[in-house]
């Protein structure tokens, strides 16, 4: 298929396309955002037309793919609940023009606004004051509820209604439909007297070639994959929500509850999953889950079809493996969650370096009634500080799956050699997304720190990462102090080497004092030796604060030294794999 089959700019008349529309020629799919229909709004579109300005394209998907849409839009109805076609025509942008368009011209029902007839009149008095006139659509395009004077009780409608009552106000539908005997009303009107180029023969004239010659744009997408749909929409419609593979999966396997069928929709079975309880972890968003169910249809279920986790081949799943993984599935990944927060000790997604953990550990619990828990440990911390990214693309991930199978099966396997480098925990800073900066944060948050002040009180490690940008994290030395004192690492004012988690309080009390001041208000507590060592902290600093003066390269010795603790924790929890420790700091300087 050529690119210009491919992707069609082509256009339609307004009467054309919305006849087509309720022939049930085009389907709205459910995932569409709601309509927000505004009396202003409708007219502003109207003036356009009237003006012949562009209204935009609208975005049509051809497809085979059987979606779950709307049967009705605007209380007409668009589609038939059985019917079947070789090919349908998806309205992914343009909703919001259609409907309103739609229910102006054929009227209709307005959610929310019961009563409300939302046909649209048109005034033939009217005059545009000017080229550039922007308020007269105003009194040009008019509901009834603007003209009708019950029966002379409203009097500001009176003289629009015998405007009415004379044919001057006519019904948009009616010019479509009736031109003959409205128009004749306008003819035999004594004002116009069959005059006709009269500003009232002529203003009728002009919103009939609107109606029949006024062509909307549409952008036709055929022989696309929804990967390049979605990317298409993404593009097109910059100012709006991305169209979501989510969307189309959950519209794709929708089942219409029946006597014989409890229904299905992956939008509720997701949302109820997540009401479970209050685990932070729930709440990771609609993808991720996609990608989960995708790898365990795709490893327990033969020929699925199911190959990858891209949206190629997300697009194939169906209902019925749903269904047939959902149940071990929403152990599996509770499973994973409760590794996460109660054998790791982390509170929440963001503390997670991959994403794609969730994937693989799910299928690791799958079906899987004797997890090790120790080797899981390994397996997390190993993949999470090892040098290289090892866990980045979906090669990888089926790499990681083999490996867990061959433990979760008893086969024989071994962790490959681990290699950390030095001088990449030196130069590590906060990055809300970076995988380093999290395995790092991780392992503090998996001592479970004590707040310096208060030692019998955990520090809520969770609660830094509300606000990404700037996490509550307490720098051992300020940035005041490394400004002026950067020393040989040439530190990064956020290094994570020179942080740790604390209490707001506690944070707020330290300010920017100096490590020599504000260490000596916490060491004549008996248990702060403890505490400094569940932060990962070197000794020196209770020795500066005893000594009360610091090196000049006091700096430089903290991260050294914070540095060893941090791997000293790597090989605790690592025991019998292989650890090489290499410093690319030394190889450079060489």
């Amino acid at each position: 298929m050529s690119l210009t089959d491919r992707i069609n700019p082509t256009s339609k008349a307004i009467a054309t396309y919305l006849d087509e529309l309720i022939n049930n020629n085009y389907q709205i799919p459910t995932f569409q955002r709601e309509v927000v229909w505004e009396q202003d709004n409708v007219k502003k579109l109207w003036d356009s037309v009237y003006k012949f300005y562009p209204l935009g394209s609208i975005l049509v998907w051809k497809t085979d793919s059987k979606l779950h849409n709307h049967r009705k839009i605007g209380g007409h109805k668009i589609a038939e609940s059985n019917h079947s076609r070789s090919e349908y025509h998806y309205l992914l942008d343009g909703q919001q023009r259609t409907t309103s368009l739609l229910t102006s011209l054929y009227g209709g029902e307005i959610e929310g606004r019961p009563n409300f007839d939302p046909s649209l009149y048109v005034d033939l008095t009217i005059e545009s004051e000017s080229d550039t006139d922007d308020e007269s659509y105003k009194k040009r395009f008019l509901y009834w509820n603007e003209i009708d004077d019950k029966e002379g009780a409203y009097k500001a409608n009176i003289g629009k209604k015998k405007r009415f009552d004379e044919g001057l106000i006519v019904k948009l539908l009616d010019i479509k439909e009736n031109y003959s005997s409205t128009s004749e009303k306008i003819v035999n009107h004594p004002e116009v007297s069959q005059n006709y180029n009269h500003p009232y023969w002529v203003e009728i004239r002009k919103i009939q070639d609107v109606l029949h010659n006024y062509r909307l744009s549409f952008i036709e997408l055929k022989g696309i994959e929804v990967a390049e749909v979605c990317q298409i929409f993404e593009r097109i419609n910059q100012a709006g929500k991305p169209l979501d593979i989510f969307d189309i999966v959950v519209a794709k396997t929708f089942k219409e509850k029946s006597e014989h069928s409890k229904g299905f929709y992956l939008r509720d079975l997701i949302e109820n999953f997540r009401l479970i309880n209050n685990s932070r972890f729930l709440l990771i968003n609609d993808f991720d889950y996609l990608q989960i169910i995708a790898v365990l249809i795709r490893e327990n279920i033969e020929n699925s079809g199911v190959r990858n986790i891209t949206p190629r081949y997300l697009n194939d799943i169906r209902t019925e493996q749903i269904e047939t993984v959902w149940n071990k599935a929403r152990t599996s990944i509770l499973k994973t969650f409760d590794f996460f927060e109660n054998t790791l000790g982390l509170k929440g997604p963001q503390l997670i370096p991959y994403r794609y953990f969730y994937l693989t550990l799910a299928n690791y619990f799958y079906d899987n009634n004797n997890p090790n828990y120790d080797f899981l440990k390994k397996y997390f911390w190993y993949y999470s500080f090892h040098r290289d990214d090892l866990l980045s693309n979906t090669g990888d991930i089926n790499t990681h799956i083999d490996f867990l199978n061959s433990e979760k099966s008893n086969k024989d396997y071994t962790f490959p050699r681990f290699i950390i480098d030095k001088d990449t925990l030196r130069k590590s800073s906060y990055s809300s997304k970076g995988r380093l900066s999290r395995a790092i944060l991780s392992l503090y948050a998996h001592k479970s720190p004590k707040d310096w002040k208060h030692t019998d009180r955990n520090v809520n490690v969770d609660n830094f990462f509300f606000s990404t940008d700037k996490p509550n994290l307490h720098h051992i030395f300020p940035t005041d102090y490394i400004l002026k004192n950067i020393g040989s690492n040439k530190l990064d004012s956020n290094s994570l080497m020179n942080i740790a988690y604390l209490t707001q309080i506690t944070n707020l009390e330290i300010s920017n004092k100096n490590p020599l001041d504000y260490i000596k208000d916490y060491e004549s507590n008996p248990n702060f030796r403890e505490v400094i060592n569940s932060h990962l902290l070197p000794k020196q600093i209770l020795e500066w604060s005893s000594k009360e003066e610091m090196a000049s390269d006091a700096l430089d010795t903290f991260i050294e030294s914070r540095i060893e603790k941090v791997i000293s924790e790597l090989r605790n929890q690592l025991k019998d794999i292989t650890i090489e420790v290499i410093d690319t700091k030394d190889i450079s300087n060489n």
